[in-house]
């Protein structure tokens, strides 16, 4: 492979993170594995996306841009980006947040686990093995930590850390799975994909990664998010009985 081709991009959600964009970008980009960047930039007002496209110049052929109108959310984020992976034939496709609670080191990690281990979804997880967070308030780290054992309890799912937004799809996984049926759009998004994931039957691997609280912007967590994910787990589970899921090929 020369420079300028990847097997992996990274999708990177953005609004509002002119702080953090150009050292995440930079960060990925210094990694030994060559891996791509597509960032889908929500109509920021503080010109994120103009430090995007002066980054594109110096990394033509590794940084691409979706923007859209207004904040959409982050499920419909990824649902663009991954139609977008597809189209431009990648086989490993990564979620990565841009304020760096995601360590980019990280991301070989997850692309081995896919590569090479037969993971067809790897995910980066703070409790796999006791609670990996820095600097998150305690509160936040228990809301966290109990709404992934709620979710493990109601839905079967064989993962720790259900709510985890950093990790890597073999491009298998999205093609089987139905993006435009996906329904949740805040948080509960990330348990809808791992558990529709499950139930086609693609193999999910945790890999231990240390999570970091944002130190620049502002966190998105607030309520509602919360609520969709403790509503949104309930109706992902009785749905389940009366869906046919796709199931993997081999």
């Amino acid at each position: 492979m020369n420079m300028q081709t990847s097997d992996s991009i990274v999708i990177i959600p953005t609004y509002n993170e002119r702080e953090n964009i150009q050292s995440i970008i930079r960060a990925v980009f210094a990694l030994e594995k060559v891996f791509h960047i597509l960032i889908i930039e929500d109509g920021s007002p503080d010109g994120t996306a103009a430090i995007v496209k002066t980054l594109q110049q110096e990394f033509p052929e590794r940084l691409f841009m979706i923007e859209r109108k207004g904040k959409l959310g982050l499920g419909t984020a990824y649902i663009a980006g991954f139609k977008w992976a597809l189209q431009h034939n990648y086989n490993y496709i990564f979620e990565m947040d841009a304020d760096f609670s995601h360590n980019p080191t990280d991301l070989p990690k997850l692309y081995k686990a896919c590569a090479e281990e037969g993971a067809d979804v790897a995910i980066g997880s703070r409790y796999v093995s006791g609670v990996n967070v820095v600097n998150w308030p305690m509160g936040r780290v228990l809301m966290s930590y109990f709404a992934s054992k709620y979710v493990r309890l109601i839905t079967g799912l064989p993962v720790h850390d259900t709510t985890a937004g950093f990790k890597c799809y073999r491009r298998q996984v999205l093609e089987t799975i139905n993006l435009d049926g996906v329904r949740f759009k805040g948080y509960a998004f990330q348990i809808e994909m791992k558990f529709t994931a499950y139930q086609c039957g693609f193999n999910i691997v945790e890999v231990p990664v240390i999570f970091i609280n944002r130190e620049l912007g502002t966190s998105k967590m607030n309520s509602s998010i919360f609520g969709e994910a403790v509503f949104g787990v309930i109706k992902l589970k009785i749905h389940s009985w009366f869906h046919k899921y796709p199931k993997k090929s081999n």
